[in-house]
């Protein structure tokens, strides 16, 4: 049952305010020390029950967003406390007004992790690991520069690459990587590069693998990652350019 009552309407209501109030705090709107309105009027507004403001709210405590206080009320938490790295957090931060210097901290992020993966595939990867992952590159190679199409296997590729790692915590991040290439997929969906480019980058990813090679493997790894971000940057001069 969800916290709404175990309806489809519920659920919708509950995740709709959930990204209103997330989406608000997270650009300013509401702002650090602001308290957040009273439960009844802003139940009213919402047209939900205050059960499911209750359960919205404490889902947003749970992420160090805001906090409640007996006698107090419910505050925005400063910015420092929030959990960035919670998927929903993640999503509401790089929303349709991301700047390319916003995206650089995504990518930043995944260098952290990727290559130092990526490095530990290639020491314990099976043949049929690296099989899979070849397979992952025919369906992108099929996908072309069908954005939508292409991010199937391309988000597959990224996380099989986590997996093999062969090192539960950095398996454990996949979702955390789904997340974060979802986003970086959402900005570049009007690249004006396509996405087939990338394809000789993911290639290189897996050759490195084949040769047992962990350097080389964290490095192909690493222009893979650049040349991703450099296609944000693309994408997010382009759709400026449309605009002005």
């Amino acid at each position: 049952m969800n916290a709404s009552g175990g309806n489809a309407t519920g659920t919708s209501l509950y995740s709709r305010l959930l990204n209103d109030i997330g989406q608000s705090i997270v650009r300013g709107e509401l702002a650090p020390g602001d308290q957040l309105p009273n439960a009844d009027a802003w139940s009213a507004a919402h047209g939900v029950s205050r059960t499911v403001l209750r359960e919205v709210v404490k889902v947003l405590a749970n992420k160090g967003m805001v906090e409640m206080r007996p006698k107090v009320g419910t505050r925005v938490r400063p910015r420092q406390d929030w959990n960035f790295l919670d998927p929903d957090v993640l999503v509401w931060r790089y929303g349709s007004r991301t700047t390319a210097e916003e995206a650089r901290s995504l990518f930043e992020l995944r260098r952290a992790i990727e290559p130092m993966a990526a490095a530990l595939a290639a020491e314990r990867a099976s043949g049929e690991q690296i099989s899979q992952l070849q397979r992952l590159i025919s369906q992108m190679e099929q996908a072309g520069d069908d954005s939508e199409r292409f991010a199937v296997p391309d988000l597959a590729f990224h996380q099989a690459i986590l997996r093999i790692s062969g090192n539960e915590l950095i398996g454990s991040l996949a979702a955390l990587i789904e997340t974060a290439l979802m986003i970086s997929f959402r900005l570049t969906d009007d690249n004006p590069e396509g996405q087939s480019h990338s394809l000789a980058l993911h290639q290189a990813v897996v050759d490195n693998i084949a040769r047992r090679d962990p350097a080389a493997t964290a490095k192909a790894i690493t222009s893979l990652l650049d040349e991703a971000e450099e296609d944000v940057r693309r994408s997010l001069l382009a759709r400026r350019e449309r605009k002005s």
